[in-house]
């Protein structure tokens, strides 16, 4: 499936209820995104993180790496693209929602340019904030195709207001 995959998701869930019933298991695991140099240089000018690592493959070869990887943030941020991927889809009908920040993230493996990633998607908690908001605690766990390790295990946090 491409970036741009628009397939609809085999699952809706539409109230707090429902959800309640899905924490401790998994929503879901995305397609494969090849990870290319392109990618990775254009979030390195984005953040202004030039390392040799991320960007110099020739140099980067010399390294322990083999290769130039992926920067750490940039797996963490695709979490929003892979996360479109799941089956399941959460709209609590909310007016909007917000990326509350993280309770952990690990960087556990690099990410080799020219290698897919995936991520697994696991409920953790629903907390509801009075009858303003429902805060949403995910698991994810970003594979790299071939790795035994995870690159990047993230409790992420969203909240969505009423």
């Amino acid at each position: 499936m491409s970036e741009t995959d628009t397939r609809a998701p085999e699952r809706v869930i539409t109230s707090v209820a429902e959800l309640r019933e899905l924490v401790g298991k998994e929503l879901g695991v995305s397609d494969w995104l090849e990870i290319n140099q392109e990618r990775v240089n254009q979030f390195a000018d984005a953040t202004g993180d030039h390392q040799y690592i991320h960007i110099d493959p020739e140099r980067a070869a010399a390294t322990f790496f083999g290769g130039t990887i992926a920067h750490g943030f940039l797996t963490l941020s695709l979490s929003h693209l892979l996360r479109s991927l799941t089956p399941v889809q959460i709209d609590l009908g909310g007016k909007l929602i917000v990326n509350y920040g993280l309770n952990t993230v690990r960087f556990t493996a690099p990410v080799p340019v020219g290698k897919r990633l995936r991520m697994r998607t696991k409920l953790a908690e629903v907390e509801e904030i009075g009858d303003q908001a429902v805060q949403i605690e995910q698991v994810l766990i970003f594979e790299v195709e071939g790795s035994d390790r995870p690159a990047c295990f993230a409790e992420a946090l969203i909240r969505v207001y009423f």
